[in-house]
């Protein structure tokens, strides 16, 4: 891809990118993202050509352990990388949501004379990434959407690792993405450098629509003996055929070696620093015409910072909720708390995949977005996936916090985008409600029993599950103030009692794992995450008729208390009093807290198809199931 793309790379970088290699931040930059990301030494050589600091030493050490030229191009790692591609048709994804976060922030902040939000989105892709099927959700809702600065760019070489294409890839790409409702600029010979050159002209002129250029090229082009064959695609050419391709291409320098005259081309320092000090001169213009304005943009664009009365609005919103101690579904509180916060933040960017009634992610302060218009709340439609890794993208770029709801069973869908948010720490909020096996009628396809441990063995994914509204609010704010990673919200669709609490509990919510009741002379602990904390909390009344006192503990975030300190985490289990686990899900998650001396009550099948409270009992969720086996497990310890 690198060399048969190079054509499309230089008439783009040269002629038409708008970016300052000197500040890879700059706010009014044009993205660039390479979806087919493993091309990835293209976009190191115009990186480094261009003038960013990714010296020519990093490109000899393409692939190997700590450089910054990795396999696949990774956010944060590589200056000028916007985002990490590697996963086909994610980048493609990432890419609409950066050019809707463009559309929606031009619409918010840009007045008549002051055009602050003003760049184009250009991605390049390839076969592989028009296959997934997540190119048909994202382009067909950026067509949707009219997302007219939006510029994909086809890489059209008919070939993939197994061979050619043509055997198990025959769609009519153009007249696809026509029904999309894009702009499509078809058959662009692909080494045609005149060609290439009007035709992202032609692009770059606003039609209302997304534009995708189809050019036509060569894999490997240069090489005379696996040009246009699967085997340039992956594997090294070997020496053997370098040496060819340098003698066809009439390449004579020596490996690494640039060419001052070349060089000095290239460089793009220079023009990029007077752009932006261009935009500079008009941000100005724009903040004395627009104080607040101009004010609420650097905050939330530049700064990406909470506004300064954060500390006295959350402060407000935790006492709120616990006086109000409503026993509520953790879907309906959470809603309760996204209209409150987004009187807060309006840079809560909404959503859900089709599924907004059940999972409440709008509110009455929501504004639906559409065509060309601005809002905040996405109808994603039923699309999961293209729904997470476009607010990937628009976390990319900036002036928003995104969220997005669907079924928690249905994280399946989202999943590999959940990951890539992990993995380029990514400020991500996924909603996920209808939790558990309580969903009821709907049975085992929509009653989520792996999800809620799966999710908590992402690295860097924070997941809450809350027992109730308070503990819900204290877990969307966790989630907007975090700037590391992704948040999952894992929420009830039945209502669930509120428990009050003490001001060193209520902070020790944030924690991740807390005592909801103490007992003197405990005989065990009940361990339990949402739902199932209620369920805890009847169950200890029925051992304490029978005269065993259980303390409870609340764990809405087992990943936040693993990081707390050993005496806290002594505090909330002590060493030596049994622990029994309760969750509606898998069990051998929580055997890392229990031990082999406790006890887990768990789900390891599927659910059924019945009312909730009939697959609760089927399954061993209700009080007296939960104390029964809390006694045995206190009868075996007592034996052994």
């Amino acid at each position: 891809m690198p060399m048969g793309m190079a054509e499309i790379a230089e008439a783009l970088w040269r002629g038409y990118l708008k970016h300052n290699p000197a500040d890879p931040h700059w706010v009014d930059r044009d993205r660039f993202v390479l979806s087919n990301g493993h091309g990835s030494m293209l976009l190191y050589a115009l990186l480094h050509l261009t003038g960013y600091d990714l010296p020519l030493e990093e490109l000899r050490r393409f692939r190997q352990l700590h450089s910054r030229t990795p396999g696949h191009p990774e956010f944060g790692v590589t200056p000028g990388v916007e985002t990490t591609t590697g996963p086909l048709g994610q980048g493609l994804a990432n890419a609409v949501g950066m050019a809707l976060a463009e559309q929606l922030l031009a619409g918010e902040f840009n007045r008549p004379q002051h055009r602050i939000v003003d760049h184009h989105t250009w991605v390049f892709l390839g076969d592989g990434c028009l296959m997934e099927g997540i190119s048909h959700e994202v382009c067909s809702l950026a067509g949707t959407l009219a997302l007219s600065k939006l510029v994909a760019i086809y890489d059209d070489n008919g070939i993939s690792i197994d061979g050619q294409v043509e055997h198990w890839f025959a769609d009519d790409t153009p007249r696809r993405f026509e029904a999309y409702g894009w702009r499509v600029i078809r058959a662009v010979p692909g080494h045609d450098s005149a060609a290439l050159e009007a035709a992202l002209a032609q692009a770059r002129t606003d039609c209302g629509r997304p534009t995708l250029i189809c050019c036509k090229t060569v894999i490997g082009r240069g090489s005379p003996h696996k040009a246009g064959s699967h085997e340039a695609h992956g594997a090294a050419l070997g020496a053997q055929e370098v040496a060819a391709t340098r003698a066809a291409l009439g390449w004579r320098s020596a490996p690494f070696e640039i060419a001052a005259e070349i060089r000095a081309a290239w460089d793009a320092r220079a023009q990029g620093a007077q752009r932006q000090a261009e935009w500079q001169r008009r941000f100005e213009a724009y903040r004395g015409a627009h104080p607040q304005l101009a004010q609420e943009f650097e905050r939330r664009v530049v700064q990406r910072a909470l506004p300064p009365h954060w500390p006295q609005a959350r402060a407000q919103l935790l006492a709120a909720t616990a006086a109000a101690g409503a026993s509520i579904a953790t879907r309906k509180a959470s809603q309760n708390a996204i209209e409150a916060l987004r009187t807060q933040l309006p840079e809560l960017l909404g959503g859900s995949a089709d599924l907004t009634g059940s999972n409440l992610t709008a509110g009455k302060n929501a504004v639906a977005v559409r065509r060309g218009g601005g809002g905040n709340h996405i109808n994603y439609g039923v699309r999961e996936f293209g729904m997470s890794a476009l607010m990937n993208g628009i976390a990319l770029h900036g002036g928003f916090i995104p969220y997005g709801g669907t079924f928690l069973t249905f994280s399946d869908y989202s999943r590999n985008a959940v990951r890539m948010s992990a993995l380029m720490r990514q400020q991500v909020i996924y909603v996920f409600t209808h939790d558990s096996i309580h969903l009821g009628e709907d049975g085992p396809t929509h009653q989520p029993v792996e999800h809620a441990s799966s999710l908590r063995l992402i690295p860097h994914n924070a997941l809450w599950r809350p027992a109730d509204a308070l503990e819900t609010l204290v877990a969307w704010l966790a989630a907007v103030e975090r700037r590391d990673g992704p948040t999952c919200l894992l929420l009830s669709r039945q209502a669930l009692p509120h428990f009050a609490r003490s001001a060193p509990q209520l902070a020790d919510i944030a924690r991740g794992g807390y005592v909801l009741a103490e007992a003197q002379a405990a005989e065990l602990t009940l361990l339990a995450t949402g739902s199932e904390v209620a369920l805890a909390m009847q169950a200890r009344e029925l051992l304490a008729a029978q005269g065993i006192p259980a303390r409870v503990v609340s764990m809405p975030n087992c990943a936040e208390f693993d990081r707390q300190s050993a005496e806290y985490r002594a505090q909330v289990l002590p060493r030596g009093l049994p622990v029994l686990a309760i969750e509606a899900g898998v069990s051998n998650f929580w055997r890392a807290y229990t031990g082999f001396g406790g006890d887990v009550i768990g789900i390891d099948r599927f659910g059924e198809s019945a009312p909730a409270e009939q697959v609760a009992a089927e399954l061993g969720f209700t009080p007296a199931a939960v104390s029964a086996r809390a006694r045995a497990l206190i009868a075996r310890l007592r034996a052994a």
